[in-house]
């Protein structure tokens, strides 16, 4: 006991050295991608979170938007992608499930083509090809010509993010290291008692607004992995202006640029309307040619 008294003050005096020698201490700012440097996290709980995404999705209930965008064809898991540059296209939606994309070559600005959906059905229309597309939204078996498996509703999926299915299990996840800072959402079904991970939905701690979506099939494969950067405010309604979107397992990808968007002014029936243009070719999918 008399020598642990005695070399207490020694180990006090030696600790004391320690924090106030610059020599011997480190301090430096953590500069994460998407924020200022010593910017301050917010935090948010899971039920603020799941608020915050319900009144995104209701703030919107049409748009008229003109965008870039950069077609992918090819995924990162077989090595190979092909990207197409220049393309201008505008993108119609009306709540809750039509959407309607007409993209347009670079340069001649011709149409490359015009989709629609009503959410169950689509229509693809090639004018170059003289190929007019009909078919279900769900693809049965992916097809190896890649336009064969464009849906225009993957894009609404992706641009118009689903609120969380309060029947669905949800977890919360702080993912916070040196290079990110996320709330992760993580959506789980129950089907005959084994757990699926539906969707997971990321929330930049910057500002808590949408970053980033997974949605997964009953396998765990990746379906839809959505990107969501630049938020601006369009006629006072909050929306992301780059959006980047990857299908991997349907080998196609885009990513939108917005260039200019018209929020809740209305989108009138016919332009929901695609007829199939007298000399075209009508190919129906899941039907032989």
């Amino acid at each position: 006991m008399p020598l642990r008294r005695a070399l207490a003050p020694f180990l006090i005096l030696c600790l004391a050295c320690l924090a106030f020698s610059s020599c011997l201490v480190r301090r430096r700012s953590i500069t994460r991608k998407g924020g200022k440097q010593s910017q301050s996290l917010l935090v948010a709980s899971r039920d603020t979170l799941v608020q915050a995404l319900a009144r995104q999705y209701a703030a919107v209930r049409d748009f008229n938007a003109t965008v870039d965008m950069v077609p992918a064809l090819g995924s990162a898991e077989k090595s190979k992608i092909t990207e197409y540059k220049d393309v201008r296209a505008f993108i119609l939606y009306r709540a809750p499930r039509d959407i309607r994309l007409i993209g347009l070559y670079p340069v001649v600005r011709s149409k490359a083509f015009d989709m629609v959906s009503n959410g169950l059905d689509f229509k693809l229309y090639l004018p170059t090809q003289s190929r007019f597309i009909t078919g279900r939204n769900e693809i049965e078996r992916v097809s190896k010509n890649k336009i064969e498996n464009l849906r225009p509703q993957h894009f609404l999926e992706a641009l118009m993010v689903r609120p969380v299915d309060l029947t669905e299990k949800l977890l919360i996840e702080n993912f916070t290291d040196e290079d990110n800072a996320y709330y992760i959402l993580h959506l789980i079904h129950e089907n005959g008692g084994d757990l699926q991970l539906a969707r997971t939905i990321w929330f930049n701690r910057f500002d808590l607004l949408l970053a980033r979506e997974l949605v997964f099939d009953e396998t765990g494969n990746i379906l839809t992995d959505a990107r969501y950067s630049q938020w601006k405010s369009y006629d006072n309604v909050p929306f992301p202006k780059h959006v980047e979107i990857n299908r991997p397992h349907d080998e196609y990808g885009v990513v939108i640029d917005v260039l200019k968007m018209d929020i809740n002014k209305g989108v009138s029936d016919d332009k929901f309307v695609l007829d199939q243009p007298e000399g075209t070719k009508l190919q129906v999918l899941g039907q032989s040619q």
